[in-house]
């Protein structure tokens, strides 16, 4: 065992798990989309949770009992996650790291909380997901879509509260969604807008909306939408010489926004989860995957805290038994990767939070 693995599983230690050998098993799973279009996060899904049972077996397991992980495919299926649930529930897991997307949690919540499993996902960010919880054993360790709305009105009625704003949107249900939901936190902290527009997305020419923004004097845009229509937007404002700040989603993480908008683009502020490599406690856990060859990516390491909370919460709780472990998620607060987590009246928790990034030099900078 290398010494930053050594320094790491004292860490668990430290977190108040014990040393003595794992004897009997606790059958626990990872749940997501293995296969398929999203395998991609399926893959950092399963890094994660392989990573925090080798970490917590060699710090003793659970109660002095030996994790046995079990992998299971989705697909992102309503269907298959049924089924999948069903399927674990057979092989007497307790609890489930998982699902990813909503439509398969969603399911796999209801079967769960009629068996008695606690199922904490990494990945489902819709509130309803919580909103109308299955049971008291769901919970989450995903920022909910509505908080994205909070942090980029604020962010805009504190930071440009002597500018002039423009809203935008894409007429989608994500685009409009959003723009109206920061608006209406921007209006209620007393931050108004001077106009609001739409645009149909999927045009290559958006001369006429940034003329309009420039008519209006605009040092400020907020744009619900996607990186190829912002990305455009962003160019025209260049070329007109609109010296405004453009503000956006999550959906502005990718480097193809960049590919569109060239060096136009940076300055560029969007809201999204803080990157789990932005948090200090997880420093040590991203070298120890990236030197075993594995995704060391955003929902690797909140598969590993969510693991991480729940063990916690078993040896609190002297036991799996849901109504137990449930309380203590409920009531207690965990040291994990992702920082100091705790859960609301609702199963969410408070980590990863949204923040806000500044494209800068061609990539995303923590402002």
């Amino acid at each position: 065992m290398t010494q930053r693995r050594l320094t790491f599983t004292a860490a668990l230690l430290a977190a108040g798990l014990t040393a003595a050998p794992a004897s009997a098993e606790i059958s626990i799973a990872v749940a997501g989309p293995m296969d398929g279009q999203f395998r991609d996060l399926g893959a950092q899904m399963r890094a994660g949770a392989e990573q925090a049972v080798a970490d917590l077996n060699a710090a003793g397991g659970v109660n002095g009992e030996r994790l046995v992980l079990e992998v299971a495919d989705d697909n992102c299926d309503a269907d298959k996650a049924v089924a999948v649930a069903n399927q674990l529930i057979g092989k007497d897991v307790v609890f489930v790291a998982g699902h990813f997307c909503f439509n398969a949690s969603i399911p796999a919540s209801e079967v769960y909380a009629g068996a008695g499993i606690v199922q904490i996902s990494p990945g489902t960010t819709l509130p309803k997901f919580t909103d109308d919880r299955a049971g008291e054993g769901v919970f989450r360790l995903a920022p909910r879509d509505d908080q994205q709305a909070e942090v980029a009105g604020q962010f805009l009625a504190d930071t440009y509260a002597n500018d002039r704003i423009a809203l935008l949107h894409d007429k989608t249900a994500y685009g409009k969604g959003l723009t109206d939901a920061v608006k209406a936190v921007m209006n209620d902290l007393g931050k108004s807008e001077e106009l609001s527009l739409g645009f149909d997305a999927g045009e290559d020419d958006y001369r006429y909306i940034v003329s309009q923004l420039g008519l209006e004097n605009v040092g400020v845009v907020f744009l619900g939408g996607y990186h190829p229509e912002a990305g455009l937007i962003k160019l025209e404002m260049d070329r007109q010489g609109l010296d405004a700040v453009l503000v956006a989603g999550d959906a502005l993480m990718t480097d193809e926004f960049m590919a569109v908008a060239g060096e136009a683009g940076n300055g560029t502020m969007l809201t999204y989860p803080i990157d789990p490599r932005d948090i200090e406690q997880s420093s040590e856990l991203v070298s120890v995957l990236e030197e075993a060859g594995k995704s060391a990516d955003r929902y690797s390491l909140a598969t590993y805290a969510a693991i991480q909370a729940w063990a916690q919460a078993a040896n609190s709780a002297g036991g799996t038994e849901l109504q137990a472990v449930a309380d203590a998620l409920s009531t207690q607060t965990f040291e994990t990767v992702l920082g100091t987590v705790e859960f609301d009246e609702k199963g969410d928790g408070n980590r990863p939070e949204y923040v806000i990034y500044e494209w800068r030099e061609g990539a995303p900078k923590l402002r």
